[in-house]
């Protein structure tokens, strides 16, 4: 009989998940009810407090004191101006000098606390603020304190005004909760603190407005502003919807990761979602927080999230038939308006037959207010179903073990990264920066000595043959380090992409066991949102020219000299010809992409309506935007075109040469495979005689868990006893036919 994957409870253990479950439930379902109830009562929205409004404000040289922000705080002794307060560089009414922090305060009256259901307030700001109505907390965003901050207290890190270069505020929704707790009929008092993210820092901005969603007829306030959405009405999507709730509704700091629950609605591809629906992909705990570098300035955010049990460990699990795990990414396309650049990068390097993070489009609703289509992906890590076989353990010292799995890259340091070793080589041929290696998985605090030492030496034995006279040398050259075929694959992506950020940002390698061959394996793929044209510098947004040459035509961090000097073997650039052309005839044909994005849009079309509602930055220059459309279309059809015109040139102007090289029509396996579901066995009935062919099955993680060889076969049964429930891939092919390929569900 097959044995069946069960989850080992006992009493005591039911009765503590239950209740968890029960506390987070109620949790989820007061903070996703309550922003919203009553919302389809909202007649209309006016604007209570504006940017340009006479505020109090006060630029501290000392402590402020903690009731500041209370209504009934004496503020004579304030300056007054005109918001928005910043530095005078453009976008600011009232100027000062540089500080660390700027507080201001502004009275309002509210007629009747009943006819109001919700409120929004917006808000650009650089670099950091904390909100507050009536002395109670709204919000704040990027600077982490317990309570008020100090009054020179720098932000956690920058970020960007939006409205000087044509973006909108950031949009806070407050909950009819919130203000039937805090706001009262009469005087009011909005107060906001700003925070630098230096003293020094060339730049401050803080505009601010508030806004109300009234819920009848009257007209006791203001208009809003042209650039002003309110909450969208959202009910349902055909991508999968995820419901992301943070204990007490507080804000995703950028670190460290704060408690949440996290649903998620997916009912099958083709099939509607309802923000009704049950959880039944994922339902339980998380811990999240905003991730990335530059991208962490933008208003939309990316973050990263742990998977966790009811007790907070990390708890790995399958999430769209990915790869077991607990470390996940919702990526947040928002300067990249196709908002497919990545998938469109991740499915190319499926196509190389290489592991690349998968991806899957959502839309996401975090405390009851709706943030946008994203990207929910898979993180690089040493895995089964990702990144090698191996661990590097703290016992491995010696031996086989000690050799893999590593993975390393090549990246800024800006997000928290910390040098392993610098390269005793400068990059190449400029010699003007140096290259710096990080360690991605094992972190670089958990290695011993010995084992960096290993990787470091092994790495620099690598570069020092790729230095030689003799660097060509089959034996004596490069060749005895890597698997060459990963770097060419690796080279085509992010050359095809133009990539501003490849090979020296973002660069993923990995130093396999020796026992599975030992080589230096360049990939995974990583953060190809400034790729295929979506970047005004550094030649990103022409279709012409070769991204290894960076060095020669851009500042700033350089390329390692790798990837430059692999393309001056002769051996190397011929077989990457061939490649290219391989990938050329089939999956990275012009159709065949045209075809794909195409899909991805199609696939779309509905929630970007819906995101750039939220984000409305269609016809706005976003850094670093090549190309601006005014329509969702106009973006895709600059990309397909920036694809084509690319691929055409690449066609032209491919490194080496390709003889041999040629297409051989080959007819497809044909034939049909039943039971399916399945659940002991399958049989697979074959149209065509396979004279030396193979079924193999693949599980979730793409890790192959089956082969069986067919010789002079129509007939092939498959024992599946051994098998655990799921969604299996099958292939069957042999060196006659190509490949067929499907799902096998086993129950």
């Amino acid at each position: 009989m097959k044995r069946r994957q069960l989850l080992p409870i006992g009493a005591d253990g039911l009765s503590a998940i239950f209740v968890q479950k029960f506390q987070n439930w109620l949790t989820g379902f007061f903070l996703i009810i309550l922003p919203f109830w009553g919302s389809s009562q909202i007649d209309h929205w006016e604007t209570v407090v504006y940017e340009t409004d006479t505020w109090r404000y006060l630029i501290p040289t000392g402590s402020v004191s903690p009731s500041w922000n209370t209504l009934g705080f004496n503020d004579a002794s304030w300056s007054t101006g005109q918001g928005g307060f910043g530095y005078g560089d453009g976008d600011d009414n009232t100027s000062f000098s540089q500080t660390v922090s700027c507080y201001q305060r502004i009275s309002f009256t509210i007629t009747d606390v009943t006819a109001i259901d919700q409120a929004i307030l917006n808000i650009d700001y650089d670099d950091a603020f904390v909100a507050y109505l009536n002395g109670v907390e709204i919000t704040r965003d990027n600077i982490t304190s317990a309570g008020q901050p100090a009054w020179n207290q720098t932000s956690d890190g920058l970020h960007e005004a939006q409205m000087y270069q044509g973006g909108s505020p950031l949009q806070f929704l407050i909950s009819t909760s919130f203000l039937t707790a805090n706001l009262v009929n009469g005087t009011n008092v909005l107060c906001v603190q700003t925070h630098n993210e230096s003293t020094n820092s060339s730049d401050m901005s803080s505009r601010v407005f508030l806004s109300l969603g009234i819920n009848d007829t009257s007209n006791d306030y203001g208009p809003t502003p042209p650039w002003f959405v309110p909450p969208i009405n959202f009910t349902s999507s055909n991508l999968p919807i995820v419901v992301i709730i943070t204990a007490g509704g507080v804000q995703i700091p950028n670190e460290p990761k704060v408690d949440a629950t996290m649903g998620i609605i997916y009912n099958g591809e083709g099939a509607t979602n309802y923000l009704t629906d049950a959880f039944n992909e994922f339902d339980g705990n998380i811990g999240i927080e905003i991730r990335g570098s530059s991208s962490s300035s933008f208003p939309k955010k990316q973050w990263g999230l742990e998977t966790r049990d009811p007790m907070g460990n990390s708890m790995d699990v399958s999430i769209f038939n990915m790869a077991y795990d607990n470390d996940w990414i919702l990526q947040a396309p928002y300067s990249d308006k196709s908002l497919m650049r990545n998938v469109l990068t991740y499915k190319m390097g499926w196509d190389t037959d290489r592991f690349a993070p998968r991806t899957k489009f959502c839309e996401v609703v975090l405390n009851g207010e709706y943030q946008g289509v994203y990207v929910f992906m898979e993180k690089i890590k040493r895995k089964d179903g990702k990144v090698g076989i191996d661990d590097v353990k703290p016992v491995d010292i010696s031996g086989n073990e000690l050799t893999g799995d590593y993975i390393f890259k090549v990246d800024k340091l800006t997000a928290g990264g910390q040098v392993a070793w610098t390269s005793p080589f400068p990059t190449y041929p400029s010699g003007s920066s140096v290259i710096r290696i990080q360690l991605h998985d094992p972190e670089l605090d958990s290695l011993l000595p010995v084992q960096l030492s290993y990787l470091q030496n092994t790495v620099t034995a690598f570069e020092t043959a790729l230095d030689g006279s003799n660097f060509s040398d089959p034996q004596q050259g490069y060749a005895p380090y890597i698997d060459r075929l990963s770097f060419i694959d690796f080279m085509l992506v992010n050359e095809f992409g133009k990539n501003v950020d490849g090979y020296r940002i973002s660069t993923f390698l990995h130093k396999r066991r020796l026992s599975e061959g030992g080589k230096i394996v360049a990939g995974p793929l990583w953060d190809f949102n400034l790729a295929f044209g979506n970047a005004n510098y550094c030649q990103g947004g022409l279709t012409d020219g070769w991204e290894i040459y960076f060095n020669n035509y851009c500042g700033g961090l350089s390329n390692p000299f790798w990837f430059e000097r692999l393309t001056q073997d002769t051996n190397f650039a011929n077989e990457m010809n061939c490649r290219w052309r391989d990938l050329r005839a089939g999956p990275w044909h012009t159709d065949s992409l045209m075809a794909y994005i195409d899909e991805q849009a199609l696939l779309l079309e509905q929630a970007q309506q819906r995101n750039f509602q939220k984000w409305p930055v269609l016809g706005t220059y976003l850094w670093p935007n090549n190309f601006v459309g005014n329509t969702y279309a106009e973006e895709i059809t600059y990309l397909k075109t920036w694809v084509t015109d690319r691929a055409n040139w690449m066609d032209a102007n491919m490194f080496g040469t390709c003889s041999n090289w040629s297409v051989e029509e080959v007819d497809a396996v044909q034939g049909r495979v039943f039971p399916n579901p399945a659940e002991d066995a399958v049989l697979f009935e074959l149209t065509e005689l396979l004279s030396d062919g193979v079924i193999e099955l693949y599980d979730y993680s793409g890790k192959r868990v089956s082969t069986t060889s067919v010789q002079n076969e129509y007939k092939v049964s498959i024992d599946l006893t051994q098998l655990a429930s799921g969604v299996y891939t099958y292939r069957i092919f042999d060196f006659n036919h190509q490949p067929l390929s499907g799902k096998l569900i086993v129950q």
